[in-house]
């Protein structure tokens, strides 16, 4: 016995976890505007330095009337930091253009016909400054790993809601102040702080979804949960096109979370938690109240707290002892989920936001781009979900991967000028990683057992935020060459897809809830391993006499 038959008792796939399931991935779409915010509040105009004297309200100009005071690069193009200086005039036959230039002294003018204000232009992000733009977007991934590993250890000690609501309140008031408080240092604060929110919303409303439905319904809201996201990439593209200033827009994506942290007071704790934890009264209202949505008010009526503790005996005498995060490396079963989570997620969220955040080095429509980047997702999503349910968890979270590396590697290798070409490998690279994440979340939740399952979710995800946070440096390398970024990512896709297959298979199974459930699973995948060598190949005197194993010892 277990907690999935309780859920059965009470409907494990009724109305209650359609409720349940929409109210808790409403939040999820404005999460994602929050992740690639940057591509439009951080965007870059084209600039060039302010010129005392002449007319500055426009970036615009005829290059013949401005020829004195704005040198050109090899390609006859204006440059953007470099301007000549005001007591000298260029020798056009010398070309010392090095000698008679200076960095821009008194500021730059900006175009401001795609974007009317950006962090770029309120604070000057260009020319030595241009990095800053990047580093900020690291400090709001820095705030997300963090959040990965704090609050997810806070969520199994003090319960998945209440974490989960504070979390909704903290992303409003922080996007608020984000948006209106002056200072590129308290924007960078409080995006630091937006991401250690957005953290805590993902792993709560992951682990509470997972933990009210059952096993066979586990892989659809997995899928629903993954395209969620997906949709609010899509949603950014609209809210950016309609609202160029960056304040209103950092805004527009953080208000509604107010109304989030209201309604998130309305969705139940984890029943599965609160018997763990020794809160059984709640529980069993908890549950006779899915009972009662479900249509199921009789079965609901036969609970009792000493049924549910029955049911949940077992786990509940493995709890005797406190887990901490060190409980993942401890044993070799939970060592090798881990580890090779670890770099699963790692790389996914690496190749995933290095592609996601350098959308203007396309060369395309930025909000066209964002749209189609955020849509391209779902078919591969989807084909994931598919294959999943077909050829099992492990070799979908491995081949998307491995396609994805792949794609990026041959990207590397296309010259500039295929734009077409890159585009489209790109866009399949993307597709995979985004097949890989959402593999990657039910996956994972069903291999870490529920003991310390927030933990583990905590602890992968927080090296998916190690990889986030370091992606958008990487761009930088490309100013030696261009080849080196989706090189990079796509070595570290191909690398995380091959540790994936030494995981075992999860596919319709019961949630594990012990540890020593994990490392059962763990010993029987290598027993199996054994036996497959013993018994391949068969010489002929085995085929007529072959080894048998008695069958409990499978």
């Amino acid at each position: 016995m277990g907690f999935n038959d309780l859920l059965d008792i009470v409907g494990g796939l009724g109305r209650f976890q359609v409720i349940n399931t929409t109210m808790l991935l409403l939040p999820i779409s404005f999460l994602a505007c929050h992740n690639f915010l940057q591509n439009f509040s951080a965007a870059i105009p084209d600039h060039r330095c302010w010129i005392p004297g002449l007319d500055n309200s426009t970036v615009n100009y005829n290059l013949s009337n401005f020829a004195p005071f704005i040198p050109l690069d090899e390609d006859q193009n204006t440059k953007s930091c470099m301007r000549f200086r005001n007591s000298e005039l260029p020798n056009p036959t010398n070309g010392t253009f090095k000698k008679d230039t200076e960095l821009c002294k008194d500021g730059w003018v900006y175009d401001r016909s795609v974007f009317s204000s950006t962090i770029v232009t309120e604070w000057d992000l260009v020319c030595n400054y241009r990095k800053m733009r990047q580093v900020a977007q690291s400090i709001y991934m820095a705030g997300v790993l963090v959040g990965a590993l704090i609050l997810g250890t806070l969520s199994d000690r003090f319960g998945r809601k209440i974490i989960l609501t504070s979390s909704c309140l903290t992303m409003a008031v922080s996007g608020t102040c984000a948006a209106f408080l002056p200072g590129f240092v308290t924007y960078c604060v409080f995006r630091c702080l937006c991401g250690m929110a957005f953290s805590s919303i993902v792993l709560n409303t992951n682990s509470l979804n997972l933990e009210w439905i059952a096993p066979k319904g586990r892989t659809l809201v997995g899928t629903f949960f993954a395209s969620t996201f997906v949709c609010g990439q899509m949603i950014l593209a609209g809210i950016a096109y309609g609202i160029r200033d960056w304040r209103w827009l950092q805004f527009s994506v953080s208000v509604p979370f107010y109304i989030f942290f209201l309604t998130s007071w309305y969705v139940p704790e984890s029943a599965r938690w609160l018997i763990i934890n020794g809160r059984t009264h709640q529980a069993l209202r908890d549950l006779q109240r899915v009972a009662r949505i479900n249509g199921k008010r009789q079965e609901g009526k036969k609970l009792s707290e000493k049924v549910l503790i029955s049911h949940m005996q077992f786990e509940m005498n493995s709890l005797k002892r406190t887990h901490s995060p060190l409980d993942l490396f401890r044993t070799a079963g939970m060592r090798r989920v881990t580890i090779c989570l670890m770099l699963v997620w790692f790389s996914s969220s690496f190749a995933f936001y290095g592609l996601g955040m350098d959308l203007q080095n396309f060369g395309v429509d930025i909000f066209l781009l964002q749209f189609v980047f955020g849509a391209i997702d779902l078919p591969f999503k989807l084909a994931a979900a598919i294959l999943m349910g077909y050829i099992g968890r492990r070799v979908t979270q491995s081949a998307s991967l491995i396609l994805a590396g792949v794609a990026l590697l041959c990207n590397a290798f296309i010259p500039q000028e295929m734009s077409i070409a890159r585009l489209v490998l790109a866009a399949i690279g993307k597709g995979a990683l985004a097949s890989s994440f959402c593999c990657a979340y039910i996956y994972s939740s069903e291999l870490f057992p529920t003991v310390i399952r927030q933990s583990g979710m905590g602890v992968v995800g927080m090296k998916a935020r190690l990889g986030s946070t370091v992606a958008p440096l990487v761009l930088t390398l490309s100013e030696i060459s261009p080849i080196f970024p989706p090189a990079i990512y796509g070595f570290a896709a191909i690398i995380s897809g091959t540790a994936a297959v030494f995981l075992y298979e999860t596919s319709n199974r019961q949630l594990p809830d012990t540890i020593e459930e994990v490392e059962a699973r763990s010993k029987k995948k290598e027993l199996q391993k054994v036996i497959h060598k013993e018994e391949v190949p068969l010489t002929q005197s085995q085929t007529l006499h072959p080894k048998r194993l008695p069958v409990d010892t499978i």
